[in-house]
């Protein structure tokens, strides 16, 4: 059962980069930056991954914005 207003509005390709940046924003916290810096990578890795698997993005739901295909029920 998923929330009508959570609608998956991210495409693969969108996703798998967001999962990839988020990754990399970790490794970068971890092993690159310390202080401040580092806990706003690990924030936006965070972000990012979680975006990235769930699909859906709030920023994109306010601005109406949808890189995510859906196919047209009325043609199938």
């Amino acid at each position: 059962m998923s929330c009508p207003l959570m609608k998956q509005n991210e495409s693969t390709i969108d996703r798998t980069i967001r999962v990839i940046m988020g990754i990399m924003a970790f490794a970068a916290a971890r092993f690159v930056f310390t202080g401040t810096l580092s806990t706003v990578l690990y924030v936006i890795g965070a972000i990012a991954l979680v975006t990235g698997i769930i699909g859906f993005c709030g920023l994109y739901a306010v601005l109406g914005i949808s890189t995510r295909k859906t196919k047209d029920k009325e043609n199938v």
